[in-house]
């Protein structure tokens, strides 16, 4: 009998390489305000952060309620129609996920991206039926680095943590995986293996990837 395993994917920069684009949208978003981040700054406060935490760092206080909302609303958008005819999905990722249904894996989603980023990328990257759970930063009180996010995927997928491999590509989204107890795959496309938490495996890409590879990563 096959082991039972679920396997939860991020979206920013592992479904879609979205984090350039994310840093151009911020970039225009930012220089309204009179402020230049630098790549640096990005790499470290950008990548895998809740816009709360990222409006907050770069504005120097407090970003929340009602102003938060605006706030990200401006930058989403800004995103959404600078992506829009961009969208494409990392190589490998669809046959990958195709493999790992046709063996009877549970998968799902788990962004700290608001939903409706989710549900431009699902237009074109035809993934979002095969997913047993998907959440989105509204369906969340904490963020990344704190684990509820993959906790409440195992949840709905009614599988224990230790069941659960995620495939993360920040520190702080590697760090909330490894913090609810699951395994994680580093997908290398913001960071080098150096900058992340240790992972199980690294991938730049899903090619060379398949259902045994994850099933021995249990193993």
């Amino acid at each position: 009998m096959n082991q039972e395993i679920a396997v939860i994917f991020d979206m920013d920069g592992v479904i879609c390489h979205t984090n350039p684009y994310h840093s151009i949208a911020f970039r225009e978003f930012f220089s309204l305000r009179n402020l230049q981040p630098t790549d640096e700054d990005f790499a470290q406060h950008m990548f895998g952060k809740s816009n709360s935490y990222i409006l907050s760092h770069f504005f120097n206080r407090p970003v929340t309620g009602q102003e938060l909302l605006d706030l990200e609303e401006e930058k989403e958008s800004l995103f959404r129609k600078i992506y829009q005819p961009h969208i494409k999905p990392i190589d490998g990722i669809i046959d990958f996920i195709h493999d790992l249904k046709q063996n009877g894996v549970k998968t799902a989603v788990a962004t700290s991206a608001p939903k409706a980023n989710l549900d431009l990328i699902f237009t074109k990257v035809l993934v979002g039926e095969q997913m047993g759970s998907i959440l989105a930063s509204e369906n969340v009180k904490k963020h990344k680095p704190d684990p509820e996010v993959y906790l409440t995927s195992a949840l709905n997928l009614g599988v224990t943590p230790e069941q659960c491999l995620v495939f993360e590509d920040s520190f702080s989204g590697v760090s909330a995986a490894l913090n609810a107890g699951m395994r994680v795959v580093g997908v290398l496309t913001s960071h080098t293996k150096e900058e992340l938490p240790p992972c199980s495996l690294y991938i730049e890409d899903y090619k060379e990837l398949s259902y045994a590879k994850v099933l021995a990563l249990f193993q």
